[in-house]
């Protein structure tokens, strides 16, 4: 199967790492795409980065790489992209993952859904500076120093204008298609992505998984992380 892994705010393609050669091993395609303005793409960070052009972005490697049967993952803020992105190519995607993310409904953004006085500091910065500086590692349940070090390294701020665009559906009779699972990190969770879980734990269209780990399972827990999705894939 092809599997596209999205990151959420401040990662990039670098944080699967520890994730992709398990999934790799086990016969499948990865991609996992770096987002403009993040990563090794930081250069390109802008007052014109938003929302749409990571959803671009993920719609330009579906259509570039021609791939089909596509298990499509979002974490985190890449929930907003993923799903704006199986809303534009929703034939390209056989299942919709959300891994701790945000499942947007449409015309709602990441600040309608982020818990609230962490929503004030993003709101704050972002309208001061254009972007938003990285929380600090302990929030995505990162404790280890060698991991803290090795994740701020790489961290970027994030364009705030991704944070406040809303997403706009097109499609959402096909969207609404499309399998789904949510993978819910509960130990310690962040708390903006508790309602989701709450929605979708007894839903009986949608596959539901929890991990007791922090937000950032695929850097704490990739080899858990990599048996649900196995299991997704089969």
């Amino acid at each position: 199967m092809n599997i596209v892994l999205v990151h959420g705010a401040w990662h990039g393609g670098w944080g699967w790492k520890r994730l992709t050669p398990l999934l790799r091993r086990a016969g499948h395609e990865v991609f996992t795409p770096t987002l403009t303005g993040l990563g090794e793409r930081a250069h390109l960070a802008g007052s014109g980065v938003d929302l749409e052009t990571h959803i671009r972005d993920v719609v330009g490697v579906l259509e570039a790489e021609e791939l089909d049967a596509v298990m499509l993952l979002g974490h985190s803020y890449g929930g907003m992209v993923v799903t704006g992105a199986a809303d534009r190519v929703p034939q390209r995607i056989a299942r919709l993952v959300y891994l701790d993310a945000f499942v947007p409904q449409d015309g709602k953004s990441l600040m309608d859904y982020v818990v609230p006085e962490r929503g004030a500091r993003f709101r704050e910065e972002g309208e001061r500076t254009g972007s938003v500086t990285p929380p600090p590692p302990s929030l995505w349940g990162i404790t280890r120093p060698e991991d803290a070090a090795w994740l701020t390294r790489r961290e970027s701020p994030h364009p705030y204008a991704c944070m406040r665009q809303p997403v706009r559906l097109q499609n959402e009779a096909a969207l609404a298609r499309i399998p789904k699972a949510f993978i819910y990190c509960s130990s310690p969770a962040t708390g903006s992505f508790d309602p989701f879980a709450d929605r979708y734990r007894h839903d009986p269209a949608w596959r539901f998984f929890e991990l007791a780990t922090g937000h950032d399972a695929m850097i704490l827990l990739p080899e858990a992380l990599a048996r649900i999705l196995l299991e997704l894939a089969a």
